[in-house]
């Protein structure tokens, strides 16, 4: 009860700017979590893709968005945070819901393409909204609090595809479709511009030409951001290829599977904010080594011979190893950026979210493809590397003080 009433105070304190940053992360996760659990199931028994092939298919989406990162990943520097979120939600909603008519896998590979562009441009903005209007000292905990509105989106999600599900595979894409364009209506009604008023100097110009500019010029992002692409890579396997994990052995079923991942949401919205809380007495690199160690454990039960029990303990590892990390290497990547750039930092940062979300599954299929267990034994060994690294760059380098958590 007392983390519930910091929270609410918390959450009350958010300027409306802040909140509806919020809000789109809650719906973006809403969209995510009704469709990743169900889009290898329609791919294989809807659209009738080969099981190698669907990896390749949900690979459109990776492609739309690290084409368009680069060239239009920091544009929220250059036009405004808001007519970049109305945009953004609204060409993402309308993308999810062509889904639904898409008659093969060609005309849902121009859908998932579409969608990536508009997608690239989502989140790091979102999130950068709330960074224009946070204390220095409180970017970790607002970091949190999305991953909370994700980890609560995460939740409703799943349960919200296994019903369309129900009806019918394509439906799921009309739930995904329809929260999204929800946060259309948000931002136009709520959201007021935060774009500072001075990065529309020369410098603010140049930085924000492409995303990518940011990692180039600082080395010292560009080592971090490796690492947590490879830990978010091999996490994303649990959460795409489980489904077909578990269907193929025959454990859970469709509704089955969406009330493992609604499980997953709701075990980040009660353990995110204490979680972080209890996490800030603990050094950067030490909490990245606790998060790589969850990550393998998960890993590890899914090596196991399949059983439900085994898939709640992988999902609630997996679950636990992103509150750790996420975050985190947010702040991390806020921290560093200087004010004129910051939506261009996110959209750097973005990428490794872009390679998680969409060439993590893609990868991640491909290998389930040629064996069942072939992703988990290749992401034990990867997570584990991965996290060594990022905790020794932590350490060598040191912490940018903004991104240093704070008590509580």
């Amino acid at each position: 009860m007392p983390i519930i009433r910091k929270l609410s105070s918390f959450v009350a304190r958010l300027p409306v700017p802040a909140r509806v940053s919020v809000v789109i992360f809650f719906l973006a996760a809403v969209a995510d979590g009704a469709l990743m659990p169900f889009f290898a199931l329609w791919a294989l028994k809807i659209a009738h893709v080969e099981v190698a092939w669907i990896g390749v298919l949900f690979g459109c989406y990776a492609g739309g968005e690290l084409f368009a990162t680069p060239l239009i990943g920091g544009i929220a520097d250059r036009i405004g945070r808001r007519r970049v979120l109305l945009l953004s939600t609204a060409g993402v909603g309308v993308g999810f819901i062509l889904l639904l008519f898409a008659q093969g896998p060609w005309t849902a590979a121009a859908c998932l393409i579409l969608i990536g562009v508009f997608e690239s441009v989502l989140h790091p903005t979102a999130a950068t909204v709330i960074a224009d209007v946070s204390a220095p000292d409180k970017l970790t905990q607002s970091m949190a609090l999305l991953r909370l509105a994700s980890n609560a989106g995460g939740m409703v999600g799943p349960a919200l595809g296994a019903a369309f599900a129900v009806v019918s595979l394509r439906f799921v894409f009309v739930g995904a479709g329809l929260a999204l364009l929800i946060g259309t209506l948000c931002v136009a009604i709520f959201l007021a511009e935060t774009r500072p008023a001075n990065t529309h100097g020369e410098e603010g110009e140049e930085e924000s030409l492409t995303a990518l500019t940011a990692v180039f010029r600082d080395r010292k992002l560009a080592a971090l951001l490796i690492p947590v692409a490879i830990l978010g890579v091999a996490s994303s396997w649990i959460e795409s290829v489980t489904p077909l994990y578990a269907n193929a052995n025959g454990v859970l079923s469709e509704t089955g599977i969406g009330l493992l991942f609604t499980y997953a949401g709701a075990l980040g919205v009660a353990l995110q904010m204490p979680l972080t809380a209890a996490s800030s007495r603990y050094s950067a690199s030490a909490v990245i080594v606790a998060a790589a160690i969850v990550q393998v454990a998960a890993f590890a039960f899914l090596l196991a011979p399949v059983s439900v029990a085994g898939l709640v303990g992988a999902v609630t590892a997996f679950s636990l190893s992103r509150m750790l990390l996420g975050p985190l290497s947010n702040a991390i990547a806020l921290a560093m950026a200087p004010a004129h750039a910051r939506a261009t930092y996110q959209a750097a940062f973005g990428i490794t979210n872009d390679l998680r979300d969409t060439a993590g599954p893609a990868l991640g299929i491909w290998l389930f493809a040629f064996g069942a267990n072939l992703p988990w034994a290749i992401g034990a060994p990867v997570s584990a590397a991965a996290g060594l690294v990022l905790a020794l760059e932590l350490r060598a380098k040191g912490t940018p003080a903004a991104a240093k958590k704070e008590p509580g």
